[in-house]
């Protein structure tokens, strides 16, 4: 019996995890959950998994959240960075999946670790904000980190009972996104509705645009640096828009070992949490017969700048890759409310980037000032244009 927190239960992969959750009572409790505003979901998950703890985004929100519960023992409600760490640290927890998203899952997954606590880990923002000192601590620490990304599960099962030493490459499939095959020219005029159309996955808005853009496959090239101990030149990616075959590893005799599987986050997050198993799930099986053809391409870094800032910034290192971070979540979101255009988020990053020093990431204050900086400074950025 496993006893989880979720950072983040109201998001996609929480709400997925609680699917699994349910579905294997004999394995899995609920401890306690975390969500930001939603607490219409959150109070429904309160009263199917009973927690003992949960937590929100602010002081308003606790007191909505607690006008909404009615019945008998609702559970303890705390709020704000503080609330969360609280959450991600209780003794009676021994399972984390952090599925918050951005950086604002950075410090309560660095403080799970250093409780001890085994980490399904979906939030990249911890990997690629600090993953030196993240990597570092769980290995001080005795903690696994199981990642719950397709793409990373995917390279961990085919690296498994396999020398490390044989390793060629590993390499990152990418669906492509909504505009795969969309012209830059058209692309320039792209709404956020259009953006958020994601042709396989059904994933949050933060994401969504990530994957549009592509970044969310430069974010996961440098989780797979620190996750797997690879160099840069040791990871590649596909673009392979049937997003079947989740990721590969090439050894070094030319075998290529790949996981392939349905489009459905339920597969990762349930490796994560019954690992070393593979237990039964309602989903359809992956039906060869019917496939077809499964293609693949190199990715176009001229029409995809964010993936080619992502990469950049992984082979410079230090704390580039924390400012690359948050320039990017500052301008998604200034294209979520409609501030900037779709062509100027690779724009705002670009800028933000040439203005930053590179400095070593050497503790957590420092990446934070870094984060703060880069906020500050992408903010300033937007206001401009």
């Amino acid at each position: 019996m496993k006893h989880i927190t979720i950072l983040g239960s109201t998001g996609s992969i929480g709400v997925n995890a609680l699917q699994i959750i349910r579905a294997n009572p004999d394995c899995y409790r609920i401890v306690a959950l975390t969500a930001a505003k939603n607490t219409r979901l959150l109070q429904e998950q309160i009263a199917a998994f009973r927690p003992k703890v949960v937590a929100v985004l602010n002081q308003a929100v606790a007191l909505e959240l607690k006008n909404r519960l009615t019945g008998a023992s609702p559970p303890e409600i705390l709020y704000g960075e503080h609330g969360y760490t609280e959450v991600a640290t209780l003794e009676e927890a021994d399972t984390l999946i952090s599925a918050m998203t951005g950086a604002a899952g950075l410090v309560p997954t660095y403080e799970a670790i250093r409780s001890g606590k085994e980490i399904a880990l979906a939030n990249k923002e911890t990997l690629v904000m600090a993953g030196q000192i993240i990597m570092n601590e769980a290995k001080a620490r005795g903690v696994s980190i199981r990642p719950v990304d397709s793409e990373h599960s995917a390279i961990w099962q085919s690296l498994r009972g396999h020398p490390k030493e044989d390793v060629s490459r590993v390499i990152l499939t990418a669906s492509g996104g909504p505009f795969r095959n969309a012209s830059v020219e058209s692309m320039k005029n792209m709404v956020a509705a259009q953006a958020l159309k994601h042709p396989n996955w059904d994933m949050g808005p933060k994401i969504t645009i990530d994957s549009a853009t592509m970044m969310n496959k430069g974010l996961e090239v440098i989780e797979a640096k620190w996750l797997f101990d690879l160099p840069m030149d040791q990871i590649g990616i596909l673009i392979h828009p049937e997003s079947i075959v989740h990721s590969m590893v090439a050894y070094k005799d030319g075998s290529v070992i790949g996981q392939l599987g349905v489009p459905d986050m339920k597969i990762p997050i349930s490796y994560a949490l019954s690992y070393p198993r593979h237990l039964p799930n309602s989903l359809p099986p992956l039906d060869f017969g019917k496939i077809g053809t499964l293609t693949f391409a190199e990715p176009d870094l001229q029409k995809f700048k964010c993936l080619d800032l992502a990469l950049k910034a992984a082979q410079e290192g230090g704390s580039m890759p924390a400012v690359l971070n948050a320039a990017n979540e500052m301008a998604v979101e200034a294209f979520l409310q409609g501030r900037i255009g779709f062509l100027n988020i690779p724009e705002l990053i670009e800028k933000t980037l040439t203005a930053h020093r590179t400095r070593d990431i050497d503790s957590m204050e420092t990446v934070l000032a870094v984060d703060k900086w880069a906020r500050k400074t992408t903010e300033r950025f937007i206001d401009g244009s």
